[in-house]
């Protein structure tokens, strides 16, 4: 049977809802299986939608990780961002929700404890919750599959995890959110996927991906993601400022060829090249790194991958690998790979 996403469900029930006025929380990215973009689908329905949050990288993903976002109105609806300068603008202000009736969720996210799109969805969810709005969440499947789980479950709290979960966390946003809801004690409406194999990758079941983040062009590089975003908290380059983010990575201290046998890990080739990055970490310097290739899904772990490949690296370049200093996502104090990883254990251990 066809895969139906939490949009389906709800627009086949709009007419419920037309006499309320709702704000909605989503992005460009979050897509019908014809590449209509939801918020115009709902709105085609008659729902009224006054105000339009917008997570980290504004609605259409023009801006990079960490960048203060402004946006006015797009489609001429009032929009807000949720993600500026401080934390107090993770969360909408009082008067942002003091006219509708309820706040609809429909985001794309990847699958991973430390992409932050849910937890913006979270904090709204919690504030939303306490002066009771209705809150309605239209799911979509996990793009790298809801079954595979992998990482530690973080110890420290922050928006690259609010709630304590796995990196790898197999699990939809709405599932995550009706979590959180229980133990918050709020009342949502889930529109659940349906007809879903959870075993499946996006790509394998016919529903198509586009972009839902600058640096995340593909289901390939959201498949090394949860292991190769810990790069962020070190002074290694993520691949950032290249066409394949995450997938390539390096430094301009580290000769691939030196340290290919050594850095190989499960279910893929990690092939050395060297890169320039664009922007970024070593803007317009040349890199020695690697491409990862990834032969075999099931094989492949990407958090015990990208553990390896640090632990190679710190090896082979002790005096160059460095860790990066705060700030890093709103927290002033904490190490950034302490705030990826969820504790300071793996910083410790390497």
């Amino acid at each position: 049977m066809k895969l139906e996403i939490g949009l389906d469900g709800f627009l086949k029930d709009s007419h419920k809802f037309k006499k309320l006025r709702f704000a909605m929380l989503t992005h460009a990215a979050a897509i019908d299986y014809n590449y209509n973009c939801s918020i115009l689908q709902i709105l085609k329905s008659n729902i009224k939608i006054d105000t339009i949050f917008t997570p980290e990288h504004g609605f259409f993903g023009v801006y990079q990780y960490g960048q203060s976002v402004k946006e006015d109105n797009i489609f001429g609806i009032k929009t807000i961002s949720l993600y500026g300068n401080t934390k107090e603008d993770l969360v909408p202000k009082d008067e942002d929700l003091e006219k509708i009736d309820g706040i609809i969720f429909d985001i794309v996210d990847i699958g991973a404890r430390f992409y932050t799109y849910i937890w913006s969805c979270a904090l709204v969810m919690k504030k939303a919750g306490k002066i009771n709005k209705k809150i309605i969440v239209l799911d979509r499947p996990n793009p790298i599959n809801g079954i595979d789980v992998e990482g530690p479950i973080n110890e420290i709290t922050s928006f690259v995890g609010l709630y304590k979960i796995p990196i790898r966390h197999g699990k939809t946003y709405g599932e995550i959110l009706s979590m959180i809801a229980e133990v918050e004690n709020i009342d949502i409406i889930v529109y659940p996927v349906k007809n879903w194999q959870r075993e499946k990758y996006l790509d394998e079941i016919g529903f198509p991906f586009v972009m839902p983040s600058p640096n995340i062009p593909d289901i390939k590089t959201a498949i090394v993601y949860p292991g190769m975003c810990l790069l962020e908290g070190t002074n290694l380059s993520e691949g950032r400022g290249t066409t394949r983010p995450f997938e390539i990575f390096g430094a301009p201290f580290i000769n691939p060829f030196e340290i290919e046998k050594d850095i190989q890990v499960e279910g893929s080739i990690l092939r050395p090249i060297y890169f320039r990055p664009t922007f970024d970490k070593y803007k317009g310097e040349l890199c020695g790194g690697f491409y990862i290739h990834v032969l075999d899904r099931k094989k492949f772990k990407p958090v015990e991958s990208a553990v390896h490949i640090l632990k190679t690296i710190k090896n082979y370049y002790k005096s160059e690998f460095k860790f990066r200093k705060p700030p890093y996502e709103f927290e002033e104090n904490i190490m950034p790979i302490d705030l990826l990883w969820g504790s300071s254990s793996l910083r410790e251990s390497l």
